[in-house]
């Protein structure tokens, strides 16, 4: 990997991470657990389409794990982890279908991917099927919220090509 590329790389993960840990200190939108904007999704939608999957999966598990570090909730790895893992496979696979000009909805069906990785973790974890109770109104959110992450990682983009065409020369 070149320095380039792992700086930038680098350089997202630190703002993903300091926007985790912001959101951290909003207070909670819904009294239904889990329920959450999930803004340094921004960061991994936009990264989901610029980077390689192998770049944007060291990315996340950086993110997360130090994201549970620095928030002090471990127990919380496992949820995050597989909620962030099936949603950037989910992404990935997307992207070759979904055009940057549709990114949101990836991003939808990203957040739904999150949810239901986190809810499958959860009927494991508790062993008992009525935690999926909160699966419609997770879904309904994360629609709401992968929506909102999505429009905002396709603003970033747009921003940012006219930067990037600027420095290949173009």
């Amino acid at each position: 990997m070149k320095t380039k590329r792992l700086a930038e790389l680098s350089l997202l993960t630190a703002v993903s991470l300091i926007i985790f840990i912001v959101e951290l200190r909003l207070p909670n939108l819904s009294s239904i657990p889990g329920v959450k904007l999930g803004l340094a999704n921004i960061i991994t939608v936009y990264s989901a389409y610029k980077f390689s999957g192998r770049e944007v999966l060291l990315m996340v598990l950086t993110r997360v794990l130090l994201g549970s570090f620095f928030s002090s909730n471990f127990s919380a790895v496992i949820y995050s982890l597989a909620g962030a893992l099936l949603c950037l496979a989910g992404m990935l696979l997307l992207r070759k279908i979904i055009p940057l000009n549709y990114l949101w909805l990836c991003s939808i069906l990203g957040a739904v991917l999150h949810n239901t990785g986190q809810i499958i973790v959860a009927v494991v974890v508790m062993r008992s099927f009525a935690v999926a109770a909160y699966y419609p109104f997770l879904i309904i959110s994360g629609c709401i919220a992968g929506a909102f992450t999505g429009l905002c990682a396709q603003l970033v983009l747009r921003r940012l090509m006219p930067i990037e065409n600027h420095d290949k020369g173009e």
